[in-house]
């Protein structure tokens, strides 16, 4: 089965569990796009035949984005930077669609924006899959860790959920083929708008904690 047959099957056979796991493996090392499960699910859901219910759509996005992140998060805490660069090396982690820049730039990230960057790395295409990398090999506590991942995860998926509640609302695309085309259209800028919005609330509630401390 070739990528084009798998995204055909995951768009044609949409349930609750299809969502979890499909989400838990784009979370993880294994490349594979969100915006195939989610949003074409959440339009599913909007049509009351479908047995399924917007809410829970994201809900288990989020439970597997969760699972995956833990993967990313154990093996890099377990096998230690030398290894996790030696894969990133690799031709299978060229596979994975990683390599040595992609890594270090998720390392950069979480070093500059401390654990807090787990939830907005969650919202940059580019970190994304692998900002748990680096949470592993900092061993931030996994408490904490999967705390940040919930809220982060759970912000970029229902995102991706009202990309596909918009699409059913206001478009006449009747396929999740459709949906899920224009959800890749969308969903980047609209992560990255939300980034943006992130980073503001941060740096004026970090102001604000400033000027009351003087």
């Amino acid at each position: 089965m070739n990528t084009a047959d798998l995204f055909l099957w995951i768009l044609d056979n949409l349930n609750y569990w299809v969502v979890l796991l499909f989400m838990a493996i784009e979370s993880s090392f294994i490349p594979f796009p969100s915006e195939v499960v989610v949003p074409p699910a959440a339009w599913k859901a909007m049509d009351p035949s479908s047995g399924m219910n917007f809410v829970l759509v994201v809900v288990f996005a989020t439970l597997g984005a969760n699972l995956g992140a833990l993967i990313n998060y154990y093996l890099a805490k377990w096998v230690g930077r030398p290894i996790v660069y030696r894969f990133a090396d690799s031709r299978i982690g060229h596979m994975c669609l990683i390599d040595r820049e992609k890594v270090e730039k998720a390392e950069e990230f979480f070093r500059k924006h401390g654990a807090t960057s787990t939830i907005f790395g969650r919202l940059v295409p580019a970190v994304r899959q692998l900002i748990s990398i680096p949470a592993g090999l900092a061993g931030m506590h996994v408490g904490k860790f999967l705390l940040y991942t919930t809220i982060g995860a759970g912000i970029w998926n229902t995102v991706l959920a009202f990309i596909g509640w918009g699409i059913y609302k206001y478009t006449d695309y009747k396929t999740t083929q459709d949906v899920y085309q224009q959800a890749v259209k969308y969903s980047h800028e609209i992560g990255y708008v939300i980034l943006a919005l992130a980073v503001v609330v941060v740096a004026f509630l970090a102001y604000k904690g400033l000027k009351k401390s003087k």
